[in-house]
């Protein structure tokens, strides 16, 4: 770290200042076009306050987690309309590529879009982020996350060819009242240790909140690492069909 600036955030706000879509201006009413607002999105890097600002409000978790270290803003018509970001993720994860430390990884951590959005923004705003996380990082891959408990089984990332590595460990989440679980990393960072006996021993009291395991994607920056995964690739998982029970 230099003078608190992440050097990762420092390189990308710096040489990228505005990255995204560098399409020619549209014509006049294109924005009714779902392919050509694609193009009309601007991703660029936002201060991390302003992204918990908009996940806090938005996201089904209402939290920024703890060690977030880039934080990007997604922009249509100058306007802000979803946030990404990333951080260090579960403690352990880089090891699930061989010889990997733990700066050659980070977790895509929140991912939120407005449904102002035109369909696939997923895919084109996560192609745009490897793109530079390649580019301006010497990162070498991206781990994701995708929530059973919320109907999610990580369609956006197999949609952008990201390999499925079965289920995460399930961690549980700490409860401290206000309704909004939080991870244990998260918790550390803002009340300095997420211990129960030491927070029930400031007025604190904190209930453990069971997770599912996770559905755990793996996006390989560089490719010639590809070969040093240390776990199989699977089959991706689909989404439960809806049986319905009414007599035709």
């Amino acid at each position: 770290m230099e003078n608190g600036i992440n050097p990762w955030e420092k390189r990308i706000t710096g040489a990228a200042g505005v990255i995204g879509s560098t399409a020619s201006t549209q014509d006049e009413g294109c924005g009714s076009n779902p392919t050509a607002a694609l193009h009309e999105i601007i991703v660029k890097p936002i201060p991390k306050i302003a992204a918990k600002k908009l996940l806090e409000r938005e996201h089904y978790l209402h939290s920024l987690p703890g060690g977030t270290k880039l934080s990007f803003g997604i922009f249509l018509n100058n306007r802000l309309l979803g946030a990404v970001t990333f951080g260090v993720g579960p403690f352990l994860a880089y090891r699930l590529v061989k010889e990997a430390t733990p700066e050659d990884c980070i977790c895509l951590t929140r991912l939120w879009l407005s449904d102002e959005l035109p369909s696939n923004s997923e895919s084109r705003i996560l192609g745009i982020l490897n793109r530079y996380l390649h580019r301006y990082t010497d990162l070498k891959f991206i781990i994701a996350y995708s929530d059973p408990s919320a109907k999610h089984v990580g369609t956006v990332y197999q949609a952008g060819g990201w390999l499925y590595t079965g289920l995460s460990s399930s961690m549980p989440l700490y409860n401290v009242g206000d309704g909004r679980p939080r991870h244990s990393r998260t918790l550390a960072h803002s009340l300095g240790s997420h211990s129960i006996r030491y927070l029930s021993q400031h007025g604190l009291y904190v209930k453990l909140v069971a997770q599912l395991p996770k559905h755990r994607y793996i996006k390989f920056l560089d490719d010639s690492w590809r070969c040093r995964l240390l776990v199989p690739v699977l089959p991706y998982p689909k989404r439960e069909k809806v049986v319905s029970n009414e007599i035709n």
